[in-house]
């Protein structure tokens, strides 16, 4: 063997180690890229119940919204059945009791003002 094919041996050992070692990085490369897929197969098998679960309940919730919204409805058109209701009311009995009580006072006054040695109260200031 001559000089050089004792260095082109030197070279390909030292090619060989140089590959060697950088085979081992790439094999645990290869590991971190099989886990990161083992993670992400598993995350999408939980994930899809859950979507799933949260589209049921949102379903769920909207029918329960729905439902208040008619309650709320009938609470309003109550609402303002009792307002009217009040108001007639008001309309009906109020001006009269106002009549009434005006009448009494002044019927009291005129009594008080009968009374021997009482003072009718001055109603104005």
């Amino acid at each position: 063997m001559s000089g050089a094919d004792i260095a082109g041996l030197i070279a390909a050992g030292v090619f060989a180690v140089l590959v060697g070692l950088l085979a081992i990085p790439l094999v645990k490369l290869g590991r971190v890229f099989d886990e990161a897929s083992t993670a992400i197969r598993e995350l999408s098998d939980s994930v899809t119940p859950l979507l799933t679960e949260a589209t049921t309940t949102i379903s769920e919730t909207n029918k329960q919204l729905a439902r208040v919204d008619v309650i709320t409805s009938s609470v309003e058109e109550a609402t303002g059945n009792v307002s009217a209701l009040v108001a007639l009311f008001a309309a009906t009995v109020g001006g009269p009791l106002i009549r009434i009580a005006g009448f009494s006072a002044g019927v009291r006054a005129a009594v008080v003002g009968l009374r021997p040695g009482r003072k009718p109260r001055s109603t104005r200031n």
